[in-house]
This record gives structure tokens, sequence and C-alpha cells, in this order.
């Protein structure tokens, strides 16, 4: 069969930090995509705001650099896939791979295959596809590189590779740097015997199969990811498997319900370095991007009109973790970041607070995010978005709350199966790495989640790697408690592992919580009497309601205290003297630690300013009855 020797499609997977976004930062640069007068970021492709916040890739995005070969050949163009090392981002790992026909697989040459590593080499295994290791970070002084190189070989063996794929190629390099070789460094030295990427080129060029089509066969281009451009409206980015895509060209449109329709491709772009540009044709094997298709979704194909031929739909893992996203029902929904002010009435008009509004964005969402689903719920006014993890959920969360949106979520809950009549839970596979001394305090905090250790390996440095297989609810709140007993010093990183029979109640949080009982301001006054009940989160003159938490109960059950209490003035003394106490500063939870906090009664309100945690039930009169009921009933 022909086939295309002048690309080659490779997509780089690993676990989260291990490197990825560097890398493709170095290729870039060395492979001539940028002019010597160009101002350069790091972490190039991490253009979201809140992947450079946090530091990880959240999207799979798609680049491409010409590589000019050392002999004097023609160029090659090498379309890099970089995808997300996060679990919770799998869908865009998936999706990912259905675009390539290689993947580098890289890996930290200390911290070796992690629980991410283990899923995107599985994805790849089950595909058939070829592997290339690259082990980077060589520089860091605790790497351990041939002990690394074994652990990868025990994971193929581990996840059934066959022969071929058992033999891949090993590639030292510090992406850091910009450098790569096939001699194995010593560890924490930078690859000596070269000073480019050039073995790295030269092992994807010889390893990473070209494309192979068939010359009769009709058109067939897979759609693989969405964007959009305010010209042009909705972009799809296909993958082109068999004939030509040509502008102006009418094709069929196979939709995921099997309809047909013929429609004509306004626009045919391709992508050189991190910029899109105009072209007229696109062959098989070739990445590019095409307009002209309002409603095209994720997996559907693009056919010859006279022989159209679908390809199949992308599939994706089922989703473990699912969470209510309402909209705002507080006291204060559309009153701005204080809840008063001259402004808080042109502050109402710039949010989004209607369920209608709730409802379009959440179904924008499910139009680019394969691994998302959103269900209704009894209530008219909020909807059970289910997906991979906490984090994949909190991510959409806090893109919402910038867009304007006020919303109410509920507290994390996990998506549970029924098989052969029992109930069946996702559970996780857990790697935790800690110094020694902290191994009794994870040890213990594992066993009240019902964590099971499956293995344990000291590498004679300090620290221990244990692995747990815990149930996925027993993780919701967990990494706060967990930094807290490891004094901020532990690393964990989990991956799920399917589902297993229903482990049983837990009870992961101790304290109660301290609950406002009316509205106001709060006063350091109050805040000196109640700090020795607890942890505040409040600072001086934050706007309260009743029903909304304050603070951390020292002991198990909820407080409902006052909060705006001020220190009255008498006659013989102004309400300020005496006033030597030192007000303790509050707790500051993010979106994340909020989520993690929320009890089964509790929600988290979400505006563009704040992030509140409330009970559901706001009164406490209601409240009261409603905990008198549940006492009788037992």
């Amino acid at each position: 069969m022909p086939t295309r020797h002048d690309i080659r499609n490779v997509a780089i997977v690993a676990h989260v930090d291990h490197g990825k976004t560097t890398i493709v930062d170095a290729m870039l640069k060395q492979a001539g995509a940028f002019a010597a007068h160009q101002q350069l970021d790091d972490r190039m492709m991490d253009s979201n705001d809140l992947e450079r916040e946090k530091g990880i890739t959240i999207l799979a995005k798609n680049t491409a650099v010409k590589y000019h070969p050392k002999d004097g050949g023609a160029p090659i163009t090498i379309n890099i896939i970089d995808t997300p090392g996060h679990a919770d981002f799998g869908g865009e790992v998936e999706r990912g791979l259905s675009m390539v026909d290689a993947v580098v697989l890289l890996v930290d040459a200390s911290e070796g295959p992690l629980p991410q590593t283990r899923f995107v080499l599985r994805k790849a295994l089950q595909a058939k596809m070829p592997v290339i290791l690259c082990i980077n970070k060589t520089d860091r002084p605790d790497s351990r590189i041939d002990e690394v190189v074994n652990e990868t070989y025990d994971l193929f063996l581990d996840l059934d590779a066959d022969e071929d794929q058992i033999e891949f190629p090993i590639v030292y390099a510090c992406g850091r740097d910009g450098v790569a070789s096939l001699t194995k460094p010593e560890d924490g030295t930078v690859p000596a015997d070269s000073t480019n990427l050039e073995p790295f080129f030269s092992t994807i060029l010889e390893h990473v199969p070209a494309p192979v089509y068939d010359e009769e066969a009709p058109l067939q281009a897979h759609v693989t990811n969405l964007d959009a451009d305010n010209f042009l409206g909705r972009i799809a980015l296909v993958r082109v498997e068999q004939g030509e895509l040509r502008k102006g060209q009418t094709v069929a449109w196979i939709k995921r319900d099997g309809t047909i329709s013929n429609v004509r491709i306004t626009e045919l772009m391709m992508t050189e370095a991190l910029t899109r540009k105009p072209a007229e044709v696109a062959g098989p094997g070739d990445i590019c991007a095409v307009a002209g298709f309002p409603e095209i979704m994720i997996g559907e194909t693009l056919a010859d009109p006279e022989n159209p031929i679908a390809l199949p739909l992308i599939s994706v893992d089922e989703p473990a973790i699912s969470m209510t996203i309402g909209t705002n029902t507080s006291p204060m929904v559309g009153r701005g970041g204080t809840g008063k002010g001259a402004d808080a009435k042109s502050a109402v008009k710039d949010r989004k607070v209607t369920a209608r509004q709730v409802k379009d964005r959440l179904d924008r969402e499910l139009i680019g995010n394969v691994s998302l689903r959103v269900l209704d719920t009894e209530r008219p006014d909020a909807w059970e978005v289910q997906g991979r993890g906490e984090l994949a959920l909190a991510i959409l969360v806090e893109q919402m709350r910038r867009e304007g949106f006020e919303l109410t979520i509920g507290k994390p809950q996990v998506v549970t199966q029924e098989v052969d009549g029992k109930v069946h839970e996702p559970v996780e596979r857990m790697t935790i790495d800690v110094p020694e001394e902290h191994m009794g305090a994870v040890t213990q905090l594992m066993g009240v989640r019902k964590g099971r250790m499956d293995n344990m390996s000291n590498h004679g440095s300090g620290w221990v790697r244990m692995e747990f297989v815990v149930p996925s609810r027993g993780l919701i709140g967990f990494r706060t408690e967990f930094l807290t007993n490891t004094r901020g010093t532990g690393i964990a990183h989990s991956i799920h592992e399917g589902h297993e029979p229903w482990f049983g109640p837990l009870v992961t949080r101790n304290n109660g919580s301290l609950v406002a009982d009316r509205s106001g301001a709060v006063t350091p006054f109050a805040m000196i009497n109640l700090q020795e009940r607890g942890v505040l989160f409040t600072e001086p003159g934050t706007e309260v309601y009743e029903g909304m938490i304050v603070g951390e109960n020292s002991r198990s059950d909820d407080m409902d205290v006052n909060i705006t209490k001020e220190k009255k003035l008498t006659n013989m003394r102004a309400a300020s003297a005496d006033n030597t106490e030192n007000v303790i500063p509050p707790r500051r939870l993010s979106l994340e630690q909020s989520l993690e906090f929320c009890r089964d009664d509790e929600c988290v309100e979400v505006t563009p300013e704040a992030v509140r945690i409330r009970k559901v039930v706001l009164d406490q009169k209601e409240r009261s009855r409603t905990a008198s009921r549940a006492k009788s009933a037992k």
C-alpha cells in the first residue's frame, strides 16, 4: 500500500509534571518554528490561563514541526499531540491517541512510572501502537535511570504488551536544556555526547510508522477535537484517514445518530508551530482544521458523498465522580463580593444567574468534552454533572465562575454501578511517596478511608513509596488532610482502577461546622470570642447570612454562632477600648478545598468574587426540626 513518508503523527504521553510540555517547547525551538527575534514563553503549549496558574496541561493540543533531515532530504512534518498528565483529564488523552500512529512515553528519571503512566500506556498498548520510551530529567540529583528503565519494563509486562511492543527504543533527555541522547548518561547528569534533540527526532522518524492509505478508497476523515473562531464559527480538527479534503469541497457529514447530510467546507487550515495557516488540500495522515459545520461533534466522520463510510466513534471510560451544579440560591445572589455597595445593581446585569444560562453553558461544555455527562435532576434549576474526577469538575466550575456565572455546587459523590444485583463503586489506585517518618500517619489515614495496601518499596533515600487500592469516595477531602499530616512533603497520585463491591460507610471528616445564625458583617469582637471554638474561614467586614458556614468546629457536631456580634459602647468607655487581643488570621479555602470540606447537608456557593460554604437548608429552625425527626426515626 502507498505510504506518505513526508509526515509522522505522534502523541507525547506521561504522568503529570514529567516534562511533556517542556520537551515540546524545545522541539519547536530547535526545528526552527520561531524567528530569532520572537519573544518566547516557557510552556508555550499551555495557553489556557488555568493551565498556567495550576502548572498542568488540561486540554490536548496539537502542533506541527518541520524537521529537516541532516542528510539533506525533503523536510518531514511531525504532528505532535501534547496530552494532559492528570488522570481526571483522561478523555483528552483518549481523544489524542485517536489522531496518531505512535506514542512517546515520557518517564521522570527519579519518580519512575506513576499511576497516569500506567493509564496512558495501557490505552496505547490496547490500540497496538509502537512506543518510544524517553527517560526525561536525567539531570535530577536523585535520578536512578537503570531502576526506572527496569520499572518501565515491568509495567509493560504487567499490561500484557506483546513482543513487538516490548522491544522499544530508549532516549535519554533533559527537556529543560533541550538535549537528548541514545547513550545512557550518569545519574544526575545531562547527556554529554549531544548538544540538541537530534537523536530524539531521528528516533521518532525511524520508529513512528508513516501513514499508510489506499489510493482507491473514498474520503474518510475523523473529527477528534473542536475549536471556535469569531469569524469562522465552529472549527473541527480532523485526521484524514483516506482520500483528500479540499477547500470548497462538498463532503458527506455522518452524524452520531447515523444520519448523513452534505456540507461544503468553507475553510481548510493546517497547523504550523502554534498557528493555523490556510491550505488548499489535506491528504491521508494529515491533521487539519475545517470550518463550515455549525453543529459538528467529536467522533463524527466526514466522508465521500458518493460512498459515505463512517469511522468508529471515539469511546472513553465511564465517569466516576458526580456533583450537582445549579443556580445560586443564596440570599446574596447577584450582589457582588461584599454583597453591598453602589454598584450592586450594575453587578447583577453582568451576572449569569438564571437556570437557562447555566444549562446552555453546560450543554456547550459537552460539545468539546467527551468525558463529561450532564443529567437532569428533580429540580429544574440544578443538573447532575458526571466526570472522571474531582479536579476535572472543579476546573469546569472555575471556568464558569470566571465567565460571570453564580452557582450552587453540591458535595461530590461517586457514580455507582449495579453488577449481579450488588452495588459496586469506583476504586482508585493511589501511589504515595512520603519521607519514612510520615509512613505511620499515611497508613492510618488510608486505613480510615478503607484503603488496601498493595505494594510498598523503599529506595534507600529516606523516602517510601506505597501503593493502595482505595474507594474513590474515600479520596474526596483526602488531599488537604494528607498534606497536613505529611507537613507538605508527601506526593500522592491516583488513577481509576475499575469498580469493586460497596465498601460500607466511611467517616472522613470528624469535625462539625460553625454556622452563622443571622445576617450581617463579621466583627473582630465576635471572631475573638469564637476563635477558641474552632478554625474560622471569614475575615472582619465579610458579609454573612443565616446558614453560611464561617468555620470548622473543634467538636464533631455543628454549632450555630453569632459572628456579627458587636462590642457595646458604655458611658464609661468606647467600644474599641481594651481591645488588645489579636484576631488569628482565618483559613482561606480554595474552590477545591471547599468542595472537599463539604458534608452531605452542605454545598458551595460560587460567584466571580467569592467561594462560600453553606448549609443546603439555611433556616436554623428547619435544620433543628429535621435533625430531631432523624433522631426519633432511629
